[in-house]
């Protein structure tokens, strides 16, 4: 059964730990989703599967970490550096290591190319760096996305693909938060909506002040980005966002089983 942190005391963590070492540590981030949906969703996909896996989910989950970086700059938008974001990851890391658990999942809701190279880079770094700690755990970087055939069908899409804030997330906010959910869809125009579908980083402007390969560029959101939904959240329904959910939970309790099994016959 799943252990959540933010509901217990110190008598139950030791409960807890003689039960499963493995502890998720789910991450998001306060971000615009569009006109139609909650600056919460990238929390939500992370944390909502933990607490729909409930009894079949054999680990603590820790409370979330609902702050890292975006890239993006509409308003309600919240961007910590990918460096700090990782760094900071790394501490709790350290910090569950310290209390005994051999197996730590972060589970990623929100993605973003600088967001998860800067995490990646971090984790690798604090096992290179600490062998022993190394030679005694397995630490995971797990994306919610990944877990589902479904959602990660949409990024495969042609000629245009399902980002941020369209078909998948929006069909999961329908699923398990619809009261969040605004009934009208607002797009940027056809133009930039579509560029957004074709690259999810096409949303960066970069300029540099001379056309040399030495200067570092200055990167910001492009200015003409108003709304910032790339994906196709017109196609999503609940039944949708139930399938994806489905995927997710089940193939997190699998990987906890699996990690647990490890630790036991090592």
């Amino acid at each position: 059964m799943a252990f959540y942190m933010d509901k217990m005391t110190v008598r139950d963590m030791q409960e807890a730990m003689e039960k499963t070492k493995t502890v998720i540590i789910p991450t998001g981030v306060v971000e615009q989703h569009g006109f139609h949906l909650p600056l919460s969703t990238d929390i939500l996909n992370s944390t909502m599967p933990t607490v729909l896996a409930g009894d079949k989910l054999n680990a603590v989950v820790a409370p979330s970490v609902n702050y890292c970086f975006s890239g993006g700059e509409l308003l309600g938008t919240v961007n910590v550096s990918p460096n700090t974001f990782g760094l900071y990851i790394s501490e709790i890391v350290s910090e569950f290591v310290r209390m005994g658990f051999e197996n730590v999942i972060v589970l990623l809701g929100h993605a973003g190319t600088d967001n998860i190279n800067a995490l990646r880079n971090s984790l690798q770094m604090l096992l290179r760096r600490n062998k022993e700690m190394s030679e005694k755990i397995t630490l995971s970087l797990v994306e919610a996305w990944n877990l589902s055939p479904t959602w990660l069908s949409g990024f495969k899409l042609e000629p245009e693909h399902d980002f941020h804030a369209g078909m998948m997330e929006t069909a999961l906010m329908m699923y398990w938060a619809p009261e969040l959910v605004r009934d009208e869809i607002v797009m940027d125009d056809d133009y930039i909506s579509r560029m957004m579908r074709t690259d999810q980083d096409w949303f960066e402007k970069r300029t540099s002040p001379i056309e040399t390969p030495y200067i570092i560029e200055t990167v910001g959101q492009r200015d003409e980005i108003k709304v910032g939904v790339m994906g196709l959240p017109e196609r999503a329904t609940r039944e949708l966002g139930e399938k994806i959910c489905t995927e997710i939970v089940e193939n997190l309790v699998a990987y906890v089983d699996k990690l647990e099994n490890f630790r036991k016959n090592k």
